[in-house]
């Protein structure tokens, strides 16, 4: 099963005004997350506009059917952070429940989980 990463591609960074870019962080984010993820066997991309997390940019949702679903958040947009992001995804979707032990988590997304959703209930079940 694949897991995939929501990218919030309006995320702004509070001194985004003053760096005097165009391009928001959650794009520039989301283009680095994207890079990471090519080619992979168990991770899949997408772009959503708010996260609604803006006190906490640069946010991601990860989500598979069935598995705890995580939201993460107060990222720099850096290659470091997209590559963490993506190998956690990775070993999430490896996972039957979701969970990841926390001594496999990659060091640069620890501190950045916001949210833990539980799965959804299987309507094919009573």
């Amino acid at each position: 099963m694949r897991s995939i990463i929501t990218i919030c591609d309006t995320c702004k960074r509070d001194d985004w005004e003053e760096r005097g870019i165009s391009q928001t962080d959650g794009e520039h984010f989301a283009e680095l997350i994207e890079a990471a993820a090519k080619g992979s066997e168990h991770v899949d991309t997408r772009r959503h506009s708010c996260l609604m997390g803006c006190a906490r940019g640069c946010n991601i949702a990860l989500q598979a059917a069935g598995k705890l679903n995580y939201t993460l958040g107060e990222f720099e947009p850096s290659k470091e952070a997209a590559d963490a992001i993506v190998e956690y995804a990775s070993m999430h979707a490896q996972s039957e429940t979701g969970t990841v032990p926390y001594r496999q988590w990659p060091q640069p997304i620890k501190g950045h989980f916001v949210t833990r959703h539980p799965p959804l209930p299987d309507p094919n079940q009573s």
